[in-house]
């Protein structure tokens, strides 16, 4: 009796290695895609942060404000504080961990925008600053930061916050006509002299942006060749007829 070995699996599993191979190509070519779309948007980000101030969008641009063309953008803000207390967002930052101090600030158009004043270590050192004279707040435009933080939700009736989430802010004040975004004030906007020391201290923003695509991309590739040498071991054997097995 003669039986034939048939070469289909070995053919079906060179096409899944083919077919692995071309997806961690695309993989790895569209990770070396995204490193140039994060290069060019960290430029973007410090060309606006060390421009100088322009005032912030009026109130009539809110509703179509694109975060992508104004988030860090630096920004000029010109109004009277409001008579409400602080939101305290509780933060760590390089000087320790403590609260972000958000304050509302009513401009000329009649629109109410939050600044973070800064950096506190404990809610006694972020007073409600003085109601009713004009300032010039200036700092980098940031957007909202909507439900909390990670794992730790925004708790409005105990006041408690863990992310700069405006329009929940503004709800509990009870505060309408709120920007949709709030202004990171830097360090020229805070309290002068020895109050200084104490805080608010402003221009703590901290600019970061993960840029591990090359990695991710290297990766893909490495897998990709991977493929290659594992198919290069499984090809079809040629110049071979069946093999043969006689019965007795």
């Amino acid at each position: 009796m003669h039986t034939s070995r048939s070469s289909a699996p070995r053919r079906g599993l060179i096409m899944a290695l083919v077919a692995a191979c071309a997806i961690f190509a695309a993989l790895g070519t569209w990770q070396l895609a995204r490193r140039s779309w994060k290069l060019a948007l960290i430029e973007r980000v410090q060309q606006r942060v060390h421009a100088p101030p322009q005032d912030a969008p009026p109130r009539e641009r809110w509703a179509d404000l694109q975060p992508a063309q104004e988030e860090y953008r630096h920004v000029r803000v010109h109004g009277h504080w409001l008579a409400v207390r602080p939101a305290l967002v509780q933060a760590v930052t390089a000087l320790g961990p403590g609260y972000w101090a958000l304050v509302p600030l009513r401009q000329d158009d009649g629109g109410i925008v939050l600044i973070n004043r800064g950096y506190v270590a404990a809610a006694a050192d972020a007073p409600p600053p003085a109601p009713g004279a004009d300032v010039t707040v200036t700092g980098l435009l940031r957007i909202s930061e909507p439900r909390g933080a990670f794992l730790r939700a925004n708790d409005p009736q105990a006041d408690r916050w863990y992310s700069r989430d405006v329009a929940a802010i503004a709800a509990a004040r009870g505060l309408a006509g709120v920007a949709p975004f709030f202004v990171d004030a830097d360090a020229a906007s805070g309290p002068p002299g020895a109050a200084a020391a104490a805080g608010p201290i402003g221009g703590q923003t901290v600019i970061a942006f993960a840029n591990n695509h090359l990695v991710y991309a290297l990766t893909w590739y490495g897998l990709a060749l991977l493929t290659i040498v594992m198919g290069a071991g499984v090809r079809p054997r040629a110049g071979r007829g069946p093999a043969q097995d006689t019965a007795p």
